[in-house]
């Protein structure tokens, strides 16, 4: 079958392998429809890692499938159910898993396609669990989003932030994948929602998402903006996954006792934070990290019933995922780059 490989730092392959065997006790076997690209393909692309890892590996962090054979005890799966994969080898026993709060696993192995390998391939067992079955009116494109695009996004503005109809949030990269999911679902929970972008087209294109204010950074200060926006009290909650470049700015952007949730550092890893300003107006700032199984299938739902839809920038085949994590890093993108199997 073929699979994408990443043999070493920026050489991707098509190559033929093996196909897996037949699925064991508790795996079903997924032949992968859509593989959607992430900012985490590009940090494994590039060669980065949070830990040791072995290459040659399977790329693909997040994608979505059809149930083509079952081994024993897998539940209620069927054969032919459209599934989305958990992108993270949980361990299912420890006390965190046992909680639901899959992405706090003590025992987790690694992430697909950046620790083990992932799911650019045709086919692949899985564990069952790690499966959640896909309402039957999605297709394979919204279903390979849910968990890492709107999981991830779901995680972060309930679980971590709490948002709450009335409140307001920013959402920084309101055209990046995760920022577009950001926006519908704080809009579709009755929030306010600020969202910043870097050009005129984009400014539009997140209008039409929902966004009630849209800043383009390249022009002016969010962070000046947001004050006036909010009357000079600032949001509830901020939504941040750019890093350096807006960090700091994202802090004086919440009001007292606001919420600051950050899953990721595109612009880097570092950043300035005024000690005085955090005990003084009382903020909360938390990490965050992938999301839950619950939140993939609260978003299934929610997808399915059309409060919220995929925002597709692009869809490729297979043989161009390295031109997509091209495009992705440069950032000229509005929405979802989708590799097609």
């Amino acid at each position: 079958m073929r699979a994408l490989v990443l043999k070493s730092e920026r050489d991707l392959t098509l190559e033929q392998i093996d196909p897996p065997g037949t699925p064991e006790a508790g795996e079903a076997q997924i032949a992968i429809g859509a593989v959607s690209l992430n900012h985490i393909d590009v940090w494994g692309w590039r060669g980065m890692a949070f830990s040791k890892r072995q290459l040659p590996i399977i790329a693909g962090a997040e994608a979505a499938g059809k149930v083509v054979a079952l081994g024993p005890d897998c539940g209620e799966l069927k054969v032919g159910d459209l599934v989305a994969l958990y992108g993270a080898q949980t361990c299912g026993n420890c006390s965190a898993c046992s909680k639901g709060h899959d992405n706090l696993c003590e025992n987790v192995s690694g992430i697909h396609g950046f620790h083990i390998d992932g799911f650019a391939r045709e086919l692949c067992n899985h564990p069952a669990r790690l499966l959640v079955r896909v309402p039957e009116n999605l297709d394979v494109t919204a279903a390979a989003l849910l968990p890492i695009t709107f999981g991830t996004a779901q995680h972060m503005l309930f679980d971590n932030a709490h948002l709450k109809e009335g409140q307001s949030v920013l959402v920084h990269a309101g055209g990046s994948g995760v920022g577009s999911a950001a926006i519908q679902l704080a809009k579709n929970a009755g929030a306010i929602v600020i969202t910043t972008v870097g050009s005129k087209e984009k400014m539009l294109k997140a209008k039409a998402l929902g966004a009630d204010h849209v800043i383009n950074y390249l022009e002016e200060r969010f962070e000046s903006k947001v004050r006036r926006l909010s009357n000079k009290k600032g949001v509830d909650v901020v939504f941040e996954h750019v890093g350096a470049d807006t960090f700091s700015g994202s802090v004086l952007s919440l009001k007292r006792g606001g919420h600051l949730v950050s899953c990721g550092a595109t612009s880097g890893i570092r950043g300035d934070l005024n000690l005085f300003q955090l005990f003084q107006q009382q903020l909360r700032i938390i990490g965050s990290f992938g999301c839950r199984l619950q939140n993939m299938r609260d978003c299934a739902e929610k997808l399915a019933c059309g409060d919220i839809f995929p925002v597709i920038d692009t869809q490729l085949a297979l043989s161009d995922f390295s031109h997509g994590i091209e495009r992705l890093q440069s950032r000229d993108v509005f929405g979802k780059i989708v590799v097609k199997m």
